[in-house]
């Protein structure tokens, strides 16, 4: 069953123990950001709502996403791998050939069909619109000591293709200027700055505070231009998204919102924004970006404003990361079926590296793979790539190591290129461009080069090992998990 809105989600993780309700004093002003920190980095820790904020009426929601079990409840799944067989089945559809296929097929076009997002009459994020649109009430979070002010991070923040009239939803930081005005942060290599770029004299934004956790992370996801993150939230929620027309934008926002900004950029306006310490652990620096000058602010009764802390890994973005990783295998499977897995290490701030394994069929495939992934979609700004063979568990970080340490011969297996980088990358000598390397950590062929007999990895025989099982309460020896394999 999907949370209709943050307020059933919260009811969820109070039933569930996984929400601690904060009455004492808090300051937004780095106080907030020190005590989720705490708990992100000592395992995760409950989700908190501070009900006493300074200088705000508005209680303060943040640490929902910071553990795998909550993510896992937002789903509605028993472990996240189970999002990516959702896709899956709707990827592998064919034509039905008989009529139990058809009954199936018609099955999955109709939670497509019931996946798109549903306009309403009216919705209780406009139950209050300020006589005087401010953002002076809502307890925005200084984050760390050298931000440059004030920073909205968890928003969904809706434009319309100036050429297509199709809608995108981003979750890119707001930096709060005055009541009045704020900052885009929207990177060169996402839609809305290809929106903003394609706009007239003036666009019109919708920012989306307090939904749902599902709707909530489809903001992040990294879809296609032409897919609308509100139909993936309604497939992933099994319900469409309810959506009401904004009061001074034409842009529909979530009905069930706890609070939406609206309001414009205009063509050329820019004002420098930041610094800010990113999921990449440093401080982004000062840049233009374009200004939201603010023309509504409505919200629910009583409305709960909604924030994450992003800094030195691993910080709450951790399982959001993850829940893509998992989501979009298939997809990447779709375009490169020999991938098995892959995984995006939280240190490597998810963008900087990847671990793919694959099926081996043919001398230098593991190159193919890496320049197919340095082409594909915001993969494309992928730093490193280290490529293993399929019985290698690519989130085992030790297998991996010891493949790269193993196999890998720097003059033959390592591969240099050069190509484009995450806005937020301050590695490269220029910003948005600069190397990028490979690893063929696969075991190497006769035919791609490799003149000795490649050698056998040390595994124990079934009989022994199952031997030493059976009898190890003979042995009296105090150690857990004795059936375990070993690093292969």
């Amino acid at each position: 069953m999907a949370f209709r809105d943050l307020r059933d989600w919260l009811d969820r993780l109070r039933a569930e123990g996984e929400l601690h309700e904060v009455t004492a004093e808090v300051d937004p002003h780095l106080e907030v950001t020190e005590i989720a920190d705490r708990l992100v980095k000592s395992g995760g820790g409950p989700a908190l709502l501070f009900t006493n904020v300074k200088g705000s009426s508005h209680p303060l929601l943040i640490n929902q996403f910071a553990t795998e079990r909550r993510m896992c409840m937002a789903f509605g799944v028993e472990r996240l791998d189970d999002l990516g067989d959702r896709v899956q089945s709707v990827l592998e559809m064919t034509p039905p050939q008989g009529m139990l296929d058809k009954i199936r097929a018609l099955g999955k076009l109709k939670s497509l069909a019931d996946s798109r997002p549903k306009t309403v009459r009216s919705g209780p994020c406009q139950e209050i619109v300020l006589e005087t649109p401010s953002l002076d009430g809502l307890p925005i979070m200084t984050c760390w000591p050298n931000d440059g002010g004030p920073f909205i991070t968890l928003p969904a923040v809706i434009t319309s293709d100036p050429r297509t009239g199709m809608r995108n939803v981003g979750m890119y930081r707001i930096q709060k200027f005055d009541a009045q005005t704020a900052a885009l942060h929207w990177q060169i290599h996402k839609d809305a700055a290809a929106d903003w770029r394609g706009m007239g004299e003036r666009m019109e934004v919708a920012v989306a505070l307090g939904l749902d956790p599902v709707t909530a992370y489809s903001a992040s996801a990294p879809l296609p231009k032409h897919v609308d993150e509100f139909m993936l939230a309604g497939f992933l929620r099994g319900e469409p998204v309810e959506l009401v027309k904004g009061r001074t934008v034409d842009l529909e926002v979530p009905a069930r919102a706890e609070i939406v900004i609206e309001g414009y950029v205009e063509k050329g306006e820019l004002r420098d924004e930041g610094p800010f310490g990113d999921h990449t652990g440093y401080y982004t620096p000062v840049e233009p970006f374009p200004v939201l000058h603010v023309t509504a602010v409505t919200m629910r009764r009583d409305a709960i404003y909604p924030s994450i802390v992003v800094g030195v890994p691993p910080s709450e973005d951790v399982w959001l990361g993850k829940a893509t990783e998992r989501l979009f295998l298939p997809a990447i499977r779709m375009t490169m079926p020999e991938v098995v897995d892959y995984d995006l290490p939280v240190a490597g701030a998810f963008h900087n590296l990847a671990i793919v394994s694959i099926r081996k069929a043919f001398p230098m495939h593991a190159r193919k793979v890496m320049h197919a992934i340095w082409g594909t979609g915001l993969m494309s700004l992928t730093k490193g790539i280290v490529v293993v063979d399929e019985h290698v568990d690519v989130h085992d970080y030790t297998q991996v190591m010891w493949q790269v340490g193993a196999n890998v011969d720097p003059a033959r297996d390592v591969v240099l290129s050069e190509g484009p980088l995450d806005h937020l990358d301050h590695a490269p000598s220029r910003q948005f461009f600069g190397g990028k390397i490979g690893f063929d950590a696969t075991a190497k062929w006769e035919s791609e080069g490799y003149a000795r007999e490649w050698p056998e990895a040390i595994e124990m025989s079934d009989r022994i090992r199952d031997l030493v099982t059976q009898k190890w309460p003979e042995y009296g020896i105090p150690v857990t998990n004795t059936g375990a394999r070993g690093a292969r």
